[in-house]
């Protein structure tokens, strides 16, 4: 099916030792393409050698909201310095974003803002953390003039929330949590979607879906998420399949498959 995971986080140590059979499972799968955030400025080399050490991976360099603590202004210049300069598998910015629960908003609001200026300035697509702040995010992506390609990952939450995102050129990360019976608002909320702005992620390791255990997520669940989507929609699986993947080629710039 090359199936695009366009958010999983394949160079976290959960995949020590064992990448090339997780790579194997999910080709088998139809997962032919991953693209792999980085969060720390310390992690970007290995997001790098990681996605360069096999076929049909990607990455992002970023600063995600729960470690701007370890962060100075020297490493907002080098995260420009380091996209600017990458060539080929370097596909976007992030993972930045905003995240309610954990950390003060006023602290994280800059280092935001930072990386979306970043994102403007090289022309990259923006992947975005959002966590109960669905509203801050649109209202600093309108203030910032942002035009660009931007994925928020792993949504959870209304639709008029989602709406409001598509409208302003958003994608929408369909990730594990539609595949609970229990997060009523946010399957409704897919199932209403255009589906042009939705793409198909697993965070992986995080993010589980139904069945898997907590912290064991890998790219190679993708098709589960794909099926819940199938249920929610009126699309056939084939058709559905085949706008998720065009339409993650979409944001990251990919070639289509083939």
């Amino acid at each position: 099916m090359n199936l695009i995971d366009v958010h999983c986080h394949f160079d976290f140590p959960q995949f020590d030792g064992c990448r090339e059979q997780v790579l194997a499972r999910a080709r088998e799968q139809g997962v032919e393409r991953v693209v792999i955030p980085g969060v720390r400025r310390p992690d970007w080399p290995r997001v790098r050698q990681t996605a360069d050490s096999w076929s049909g991976l990607f990455y992002c360099l970023g600063i995600h909201p729960w470690f701007i603590g370890e962060h100075s202004a020297e490493d907002l210049a080098a995260l420009e310095e380091a996209l600017g300069k990458a060539e080929g598998r370097c596909v976007g910015v992030g993972e930045c974003g905003l995240d309610r629960l954990k950390g003060e908003l006023a602290d994280q609001i800059p280092w935001f803002e930072a990386q979306v200026d970043i994102a403007s300035r090289l022309g990259l697509p923006l992947i975005i953390h959002s966590v109960r702040t669905h509203d801050e995010i649109h209202g600093i992506l309108r203030a910032r003039r942002f035009n660009g390609r931007s994925l928020v990952h792993g949504f959870s939450g209304s639709y008029q929330q989602a709406r409001k995102l598509v409208d302003l050129g958003c994608y929408i990360g369909v990730g594990g949590v539609i595949t609970h019976p229990g997060a009523r608002k946010t399957r409704d909320a897919i199932a209403r979607l255009p589906i042009d702005a939705l793409v198909l992620e697993t965070d992986a390791p995080d993010m589980a879906p139904e069945g898997v255990a907590k912290g064991c997520n890998s790219p190679e669940y993708l098709p589960i998420i794909l099926d819940a989507l199938v249920e929610l929609r009126s699309e056939s699986r084939e058709a559905l399949a085949g706008q998720l993947v065009s339409n993650g080629c979409r944001l990251y710039g990919l070639p289509a498959p083939g």
